[in-house]
């Protein structure tokens, strides 16, 4: 980068173009500052991955330059990439108290907690690093502790909204700074990133405050226990929940690694309010009466291993679902979880549940903690920027979130719809964007970061579709001559045992190649995978018009 001609510089890293992932960086000549480190959660193509993080090649190669990261809120997308960040860059976190509690949690498993510099941030919060001054606001979302952030560079303001929305009627009675951002947009603001998930959805979004009428009317109906599930990370629902539950008399239980986690971090700092003596342990379920019980727990979005689906299939040791007991999904699916939270639905039904779910319309048990048409323009007008990106969301929330700023005056050339990696440049306040930094996707795998690549998910997708055939082959090591037969290994391909005829000619085909191969030159036989693989696909496929992975094992004696 030639900091003489690009001064003040603005990118992704993850976030744009998809849900997830979210870092932005924001760079003024050899100042740099992080905005999030979240991670993302893979779809079904992506074969044993466990998480998705941010490519930060570049980040690393300007390890000298980064003076913070800050962090918009507490939520996995924001902040679940933080452990794996760490480990390659340790640099000071900025964000406020629930936010930093969560935050302790992960570092604590990862033991990265005694290494980790963490600093503690308001919406009064005024920093300095370097060049660029930094203030926030706070939002509305749907957990506590939420911040939009200006940094003051000196070619001009510019503005993260974080996830946001604008509840008038809050749960924990914090509203959203509607007097400072308009402060921040009298003021000027050269650049403005503001989130795009609900770009498609029309009018404003209902408050939070409405779900909790709906949980407390399911809870007065039940007949047995409650089932509720919904985000851990949503304390404003679980609050909800904990005042249903206490006005019908019910005694809670929590389900999920992840809900116990955060009800005890959120509890501690004093999010939440839970009666004393109202949560129980998930063994003292079964010898309490069904009427005064309910189960808060995770796996509203059809997660495999969360307790929701566990419970679906009989699979959880201390609680069952049993018929006429009530189980309510307080969300809506995330794009792409729609068949997964099916089956879990079905799943109930099979068990004789009633089971209240669909979308939040319909229900009443959720509403999102994203801004909709109406708010986003809000925040437009609010803000009055020369320059904006929309950023979280995919390519179609972005090109209705352009509309959007457009509709209210915002020039059209001024509006940048970008990738992961691409870089808007501001020099003396005009804006161009003609680069792109390295950027995208590192797998987590177990314990291995970014060591899993698309041949190995070739590879593993390759497995999971059409199996493998593995061929043990016993050669003398000075004449290459078979001392026995080929031993053939079938895994996910056919069964072994209904299938000897084809195995046997696949072993005669094999000892067919390799006595051709007896008289050609060496380079010839070092080849004798590759002619193999080739002839035994070929009968395969002319057989079963299946291509498995074929593994030769060569051993010399």
């Amino acid at each position: 980068m030639n900091n003489t001609e690009n001064k003040l510089s603005v990118f992704a890293l993850g976030g744009i173009n998809e849900i997830g992932k979210n870092m932005y960086v924001l760079q003024y000549e050899d100042d740099l500052i992080i905005i999030d480190c979240g991670a993302k959660f893979p779809d079904e193509s992506l074969l044993g991955i466990d998480l998705i993080i941010q490519d930060i090649s570049y980040l690393q190669k300007n390890k000298d330059k980064i003076r913070a990261l800050v962090v918009t809120h507490g939520h996995e997308d924001h902040i679940g990439g933080i452990p794996y960040f760490l480990k390659q860059l340790n640099v000071p976190i900025y964000a406020t108290r629930l936010t930093l509690g969560l935050i302790e949690l992960k570092l604590k498993e990862h033991g990265l907690l005694r290494q980790t510099e963490l600093v503690l941030i308001n919406s009064d919060s005024d920093l300095e690093f370097g060049t660029v001054r930094v203030t926030f606001f706070k939002t509305s979302h749907s957990i506590p502790d939420c911040l939009g952030i200006v940094f003051h560079t000196p070619e001009g303001a510019v503005v993260h909204t974080g996830d946001f929305k604008f509840d008038l009627t809050p749960i924990n009675k914090d509203y959203p700074d509607i007097y400072k951002m308009a402060e921040v947009g009298n003021n000027g603001v050269l650049l403005l990133l503001s989130e795009s998930t609900n770009a498609e959805r029309p009018g404003f979004n209902p408050s939070e405050l409405l779900v909790g009428g709906h949980i407390e009317e399911a809870f007065r109906k039940a007949r047995r226990k409650v089932f509720i599930s919904t985000f851990a990370s949503n304390v404003h629902r679980v609050q909800q929940v904990v005042d249903a539950a206490q006005k019908t008399n019910r005694k809670l239980a929590l389900l999920g690694r992840s809900m116990v986690n955060v009800v005890a971090v959120a509890s501690e700092l004093g999010y939440l309010k839970i009666p004393e003596g109202m949560l129980i342990e998930k063994n003292e379920v079964r010898g309490m009466d069904p009427e005064r019980v309910a189960i808060l727990c995770t796996g509203s979005q059809g997660e495999p291993m969360a307790a929701l689906s566990r419970l679906s299939s009989g699979n959880f040791r201390d609680v069952q679902v049993h018929p006429e007991d009530t189980v309510i999904f307080a969300s809506s699916p995330i794009p792409g979880n729609e068949k997964s939270v099916s089956r879990i639905v079905d799943n109930l039904f099979h068990l004789g549940a009633k089971v209240i779910y669909g979308s939040a319309s319909t229900t009443g048990m959720h509403v999102s903690g994203h801004a909709c048409q109406e708010e986003l323009k809000l925040m437009l007008t609010l803000m009055k920027p020369k320059y904006f990106i929309p950023i979280h969301g995919e390519y179609r929330m972005l090109q209705q979130h352009r509309i959007l700023a457009e509709s209210v005056g915002v020039e059209s050339d001024n509006i940048f719809i970008i990738n992961n990696g691409d870089v808007v440049d501001i020099n003396n306040q005009v804006a161009r964007q003609t680069r792109k930094v390295q950027s995208g996707n590192l797998f987590v795998d177990g314990l291995g970061i970014g060591d899993v690549g698309k041949i190995v998910l070739r590879d593993r997708k390759l497995l999971s579709e059409e199996g493998m055939l593995v061929i043990v082959i016993t050669l003398g090591k000075t004449d290459g001559k078979l001392i026995s037969d080929p031993d053939t290994i079938s895994r996910g391909f056919v069964y072994s045992s209904n299938s000897e005829e084809l195995l046997n000619e696949v072993n005669q085909l094999v000892i067919k190649t390799i006595n051709e191969l007896q008289g050609v030159n060496e380079n010839q036989r070092i080849n004798l995978k590759q002619h193999l693989k080739k002839s035994i696909e070929t009968l395969l496929f002319t057989r079963t018009k299946r291509r498995p992975m074929i593994l030769p094992v060569i051993i010399e004696i």
